[in-house]
């Protein structure tokens, strides 16, 4: 599935056409969806609640007094991503953003003896899926382990729908570098969700060659960024690989998978934040009005 570069957060488009209403109830819907947008990015990004629920408040009170000046959904929405992300790495847990080792292709890529099992198990029960065996609770704690700079291109791409390009404006990193760390990142995601799985120990076999040359294009061949004969070149692979047929389509589930995770959040809370914000929002507007 490729995401179309124009697509931009349903929550956030739909803040902007409220706030562009003007009235009292439509600005505190805006709010409540941004606020809302802000918090799930940020429980994601941070992994612990007072950290996301401190980055959604800090966020959205620098972002509340400029709304009015932001010219479209797509601006705010980069804004948005791009201020949570620097509250996130200042959060006073700053141990989870230390500097780690970056993440190997060449270790996160399975072995042909589970390639072979991940096949036979998908003929033996086609329905079965990484969607039905994972908790919500199994897909944080995997989350979690992603390194941060890895785990930031995993949020904003596959749960919060930005494109390439625009990962690439939040993060300040090159739209190649995003491609991947996203890669390497769905790869790593799968991998921990497949060790709930019980497995047998057996020794490691060489890798067929093709098969290795084909794996680092896998995130690009789903998301179809690949060029045309390069994709031709994956597909006939597939077509004569049953394991790495296999292995792909887990990965197309873990990318599934990772879209539908949602956090939930503290409603009392929340509320209370919310008035916060439409104090701020109002002072903002008559000031601007004033002027």
């Amino acid at each position: 599935m490729r995401y179309d570069e124009s697509r931009v957060k349903a929550d956030v488009e739909r803040a902007v056409e409220l706030l562009r209403e003007g009235r009292p109830e439509s600005v505190g819907a805006a709010l409540q969806l941004l606020q809302d947008t802000v918090f799930s990015f940020s429980m994601r990004v941070c992994g612990h609640r007072e950290d996301a629920e401190d980055t959604m408040q800090e966020t959205l009170l620098r972002v509340a007094p400029m709304l009015k000046k932001i010219p479209s959904a797509r601006a705010l929405g980069v804004w948005l991503y791009k201020v949570a992300r620097s509250r996130c790495l200042m959060s006073r847990r700053r141990s989870k953003f230390a500097a780690q080792p970056d993440l190997s292709l060449e270790a996160l890529m399975p072995e042909r003896e589970d390639l072979e099992a991940l096949a036979a198990a998908r003929e033996k029960d086609p329905e079965r899926t990484l969607l039905r065996q994972e908790s919500a609770a199994q897909m944080r704690a995997a989350i979690d382990q992603l390194p941060p700079e890895y785990r930031l291109v995993l949020v904003l791409h596959d749960m919060e729908e930005l494109s390439t390009e625009e990962v690439a404006r939040v993060t300040g990193l090159r739209a190649g570098t995003v491609r991947v760390r996203l890669h390497r990142a769905r790869l790593f995601l799968r991998k921990e969700l497949a060790r709930t799985a019980a497995r047998k120990k057996r020794a490691p076999q060489p890798r067929p060659r093709h098969c290795r040359e084909l794996f680092a294009a896998l995130s690009d061949y789903v998301d179809e960024e690949l060029p045309p004969g390069m994709c031709d070149e994956v597909e006939r692979h597939m077509a004569g690989c049953r394991p790495c047929d296999a292995f792909l389509d887990s990965l197309r589930q873990t990318i599934q998978r990772c879209k539908k995770f949602q956090p939930s959040r503290n409603g009392a809370r929340s509320s209370a934040k919310l008035k916060k914000l439409l104090e701020q929002y109002r002072r903002a507007s008559a000031a601007s009005t004033a002027r």
